[in-house]
């Protein structure tokens, strides 16, 4: 399928579903009423796939609140935190119920959980190497995929992942939770309207990481399957800084190792440029251009990016920078003023480094720009109010949900073309529709990472 076709198949589909949302009242979560009784026969039975600190801050919790759905496995490479997660679960539904609980399995390779017939659906909340390939296999298994961000771990995973979504049909949701959060929404509504005036630039603050980690060589826990968990990537010896701490659910090392991840790049970046592509209107696209540098580690285990500064330009002549000396937030600058939108004093993560925060989730040169009314013949976009709610409405409707894995993976790739200018130290010429660089540039090596057996992507047809 040439790209061409396929993005406008992937932005008429988005449309689509955006018109019967506005017709439809849509997305609302359908109360069990609906449906009768909660019955197994009448609800959403979900699998739980990584079950650390995302997991059980964010997305079982977004889940479970909905009575149309059931958490009833979960799965995870450490035994103590899949035993865990079973007993946070089976709490909440005994507390919710006022009675004994015991109806979540436990798995600890995920193609067993895929392969239970009775799981509609699954939450992925995994180390980002394994997300990509993970979700291949769930889709390919017929179900239905809440995928935390980034998509993917390089740009040929992401791709390979939303072709095969969209050839299976599945219905996917990337967790941009912003695109779920009002002031986005509007700020998107308000830059696509024109209120302050033509875009011309668009400033994303976000933090970098700092150097450290212990580098020591230690024995693997007996209750990790080690090798399963590095999957992809190189085989390298085990340190607790490299994986996640083993007495408690704070921030894990290996977010801070370019092995598993690219760093905050990708971590935060992934939802503020999603966030500045739904108001820039580049969902589908990408930059034509981009620059930058960056400050890497000289020791210490970890050696993600620390502070940094890359520049872009998209077709249309926008220009995009992103930074840490920016406060954590997107600000807009057109022709007639400016428009800041951030998530105010809400950190996105509980332990994760910080960016200036802001003091306002809304910002703007005029206060009457916030005050603005998006009239009946105007842009609206796409409206939810809870992004695991909307995934599960979706599931019901089969209408596509609000952060789609090509919306999804373009803001994943988009983050990973300024990690690789942060290395490259010259400017790149991106193509957004071949996605490779231009005129054989040595960066097309960067696309995609060599996988290491048994633990590839599959690339069965669907």
């Amino acid at each position: 399928m040439q790209k061409k076709t396929r993005r406008e198949f992937f932005q008429t589909t988005v449309k689509g579903a955006v018109a019967a949302s506005v017709i439809a009242g849509f997305p609302t979560i359908v109360p069990s009423t609906v449906f009768g009784k909660t019955s197994p026969g009448n609800r959403i039975n979900v699998g739980a796939i990584g079950t650390g600190r995302i997991s059980r801050v964010h997305d079982m919790p977004g889940i479970w609140k909905y009575d149309n759905t059931r958490i009833v496995a979960v799965c995870d490479l450490d035994s103590k935190r899949v035993q865990a997660a079973k007993e946070l679960v089976n709490g909440y539904y005994g507390q919710k119920t006022g009675k004994f609980y015991d109806g979540v399995t436990t798995y600890s390779n995920y193609h067993e959980l895929l392969a239970n017939k009775d799981i509609d659906a699954v939450g992925i909340s995994t180390p980002d190497h394994w997300h990509a390939i993970i979700a291949v296999d769930a889709v390919l298994a017929g179900k239905d995929v809440y995928l935390q961000k980034p998509a993917s771990l390089t740009i040929a995973e992401g791709r390979a992942l939303s072709d095969t979504v969209h050839h299976t049909g599945r219905i996917v949701q990337i967790g941009s939770q912003q695109r779920s959060t009002e002031q986005f929404r509007y700020a998107a509504e308000l830059v696509r309207n024109g209120r302050i005036g033509q875009l011309q630039r668009v400033e994303i603050g976000l933090p970098g990481d700092p150097a450290g980690g212990d580098q020591t060589q230690m024995p693997v826990p007996t209750n990790l399957n080690y090798d399963m968990w590095l999957g992809s990537t190189p085989e390298v010896y085990y340190t607790l800084d490299r994986v996640h701490p083993q007495t408690d659910f704070s921030r894990p090392g290996w977010l801070r190792c370019e092995q598993f991840g690219a760093g905050m790049i990708t971590g935060w970046g992934s939802h503020h440029v999603d966030s500045a592509h739904w108001a820039m209107d580049t969902e589908y696209t990408g930059p034509v251009e981009v620059w930058g540098t960056a400050e890497f580690p000289k020791h210490g285990l970890w050696n993600v990016h620390g502070d940094f500064r890359t520049e872009a330009i998209y077709a249309n002549g926008v220009k995009m920078t992103i930074s840490g000396a920016f406060p954590n937030g997107i600000k807009f600058y057109g022709t007639e003023g400016w428009l800041f939108v951030s998530r105010g004093n809400d950190t996105v993560t509980a332990s994760d480094p910080s960016a200036t925060l802001a003091d306002k989730k809304l910002a703007a040169s005029d206060p009457k720009i916030l005050t603005s009314v998006i009239g009946p013949d105007e842009i609206h976009l796409y409206k939810s109010n809870d992004h695991h709610g909307n995934w599960l409405d979706c599931i019901i409707s089969r209408q596509q949900p609000i952060a789609p894995i090509e919306v999804g993976h373009r803001a994943c790739s988009t983050c990973l073309i300024h990690h690789m200018a942060m290395k490259a130290n010259r400017k790149l010429y991106w193509d957004p529709e071949k996605e490779r660089f231009k005129n054989g540039d040595p960066a097309n090596s960067l696309l995609s990472r060599p996988q290491r057996k048994p633990y590839v992507m599959n690339t069965e047809e669907a």
